[in-house]
């Protein structure tokens, strides 16, 4: 009786351990405090209804029929408060349960190999194994999976095609007609199956972390791509103040002050047009300028208030910051009508921090919470294609990130240290 126990208490969890794990590396529509909430009310309330039923029928009749009483409801449940939908939820949801279902698996094994069948070492392993796994997943898959979600685009319908058949066939395979252990012939094809799930996750995420890299990639690019420009206008208008001071010395030399003065006034607007100057850094300088005459062509005016100096500052996570934060307001405010066009940048020091701030009016349907994310397309209406990266890079740097909507704008604000 107190193995039988023993054997329930390991079951129930890893019914909780699913859920911590799935809540890890989903993206929430709603804060993190009020995403536990709902997870602790709905799942806590899911998960009594299946002690109950396993109960009145035994745990082996509630394996059977976990995927009916279970998996779909928490499924339902979870699709509603994501922030993301289709295959890139699907593929988060399945993830998490056949990981579960792997570890249950290979415990059970164990515990019939080494353990005797008395399901102590089945109790002690899954104790260890669940908490653990999550601290690897926490560790080291949670940040770039999260980022993966947020920039990659492809490859989650194949994928998530691929986490469902794993799913059923490791119910088939070890739950019916009876448990894997009554068996044994079936333990050879049910050890491969396990081994064969390793080898696929791998080249999974494999193939998704190579489409992160690409796009981080590119977004470093494109940075790099805006700062050449900028210095090619510089040389450009270098050039072109050679000929406007020989003219300007002509002039001044036949004693023509009218002329000279119009002409001057006429010098500065080519210069103001060819090159703004935002700040005496050259890296950001070039990002602001880059981006000061895109908001032009959709017809609006960046507004920037850029505190800093030419100090010396990480650069590269600087300008990728800065970079994705204008061209997701840039999206934003291209779905806008004319007269609500309005985006601005800040940048400046407070207490040996450097806060980055870029606000923009946003559509009035999109709501953000401190905490979370919006979501991920380029369509108008959302608004977090990029957040990810910008993350990232002020993480790199050892600062943070926040994003939210206040009163029709929305607002990024970025806090990195600085020595």
């Amino acid at each position: 009786m107190q193995n039988i126990v023993l054997r329930d208490l390991s079951i129930l969890w890893a019914m909780v351990h699913v859920i911590f794990l799935f809540v890890m590396l989903f993206r929430s529509r709603y804060t993190r405090r009020k995403t536990i909430l709902f997870a602790v009310s709905g799942m806590g309330i899911l998960m009594v209804l299946n002690l109950v039923v396993g109960w009145m029928f035994g745990l082996g009749f509630l394996g059977k029929i976990f995927f009916v009483t279970c998996s779909i409801p928490s499924f339902v449940f979870f699709y509603m408060i994501s922030a993301d939908k289709k295959f890139r939820f699907l593929f988060t949801f399945c993830l998490a349960d056949t990981t579960c279902l792997w570890l249950m698996a290979v415990t059970n094994l164990l515990d019939y190999y080494l353990g005797g069948g008395n399901y102590i070492l089945m109790f002690f392993s899954r104790l260890v194994a669940f908490p653990l796994v999550e601290y690897l997943a926490y560790r080291f898959l949670r940040k770039p999976y999260l980022e993966l979600q947020a920039t990659v685009e492809k490859g989650w319908g194949v994928f998530s095609g691929t986490t469902i058949l794993y799913y059923v066939l490791l119910v088939l395979v070890v739950q019916f007609p009876v448990n894997i252990v009554e068996r044994p012939e079936d333990i050879p094809v049910c050890v491969l199956i396990l081994i064969l799930m390793l080898f696929n996750y791998s080249m999974m995420f494999s193939s998704l972390y190579g489409q992160l890299l690409l796009y981080r990639k590119q977004q470093n690019e494109r940075v790099l791509q805006e700062q050449l420009e900028s210095q090619q206008r510089i040389r450009k208008l270098k050039h072109d103040i050679k000929g406007y001071t020989v003219t300007i010395a002509g002039l001044l030399a036949a004693g023509k002050v009218d002329e000279t003065l119009d002409y001057l006034k006429n010098v500065q607007g080519e210069i103001d047009a060819g090159l703004g100057q935002y700040c005496a850094n050259p890296y950001i300088n070039a990002v602001l300028d880059s981006y000061f005459q895109k908001f032009e062509q959709i017809g609006v005016v960046l507004k920037l208030d850029i505190q800093i100096g030419d100090e010396q500052l990480p650069h590269m996570e600087l300008c990728q910051i800065l970079s994705n934060g204008l061209e997701n307001a840039r999206d934003a405010l291209q779905g806008l009508p004319q007269e609500q066009r309005e985006v601005s940048a800040r940048m400046k020091y407070n207490k040996g921090h450097l806060i980055i701030r870029i606000k923009n009016a946003c559509s009035s349907v999109l709501c953000v919470e401190k905490g979370t994310f919006p979501g991920t397309s380029k369509d108008g209406a959302d608004h977090g294609f990029g957040l990810p990266t910008m993350l990232e890079a002020a993480q790199r740097i050892g600062g943070d990130l926040m994003c939210y909507t206040d009163n029709g704008s929305f607002i990024v604000d970025v806090l990195v240290p600085i020595k």
